[in-house]
């Protein structure tokens, strides 16, 4: 995915993320959940497109 495409994405998802929270009426735990999941999600997609995603999946913790 060339990095001008990621980065267009990056942009309408704040975007979007910025209207929610700026125009749609909700309680502040419930934006506080939606913004962290949305944040996780990102970053989330934005290893699997840089190929780090896969090798942390392969990572022990402990022995």
């Amino acid at each position: 995915m060339p990095l001008l495409q990621v980065l267009m994405v990056l942009v309408v998802v704040g975007v979007l993320l910025w209207l929610v929270n700026n125009f749609i009426p909700m309680a502040g735990s419930i934006k506080s959940i939606l913004n962290a999941v949305v944040v996780i999600v990102t970053v989330l997609w934005l290893l699997n497109i840089f190929g780090l995603f896969h090798s942390l999946s392969r990572m022990r913790v402990g022995t």
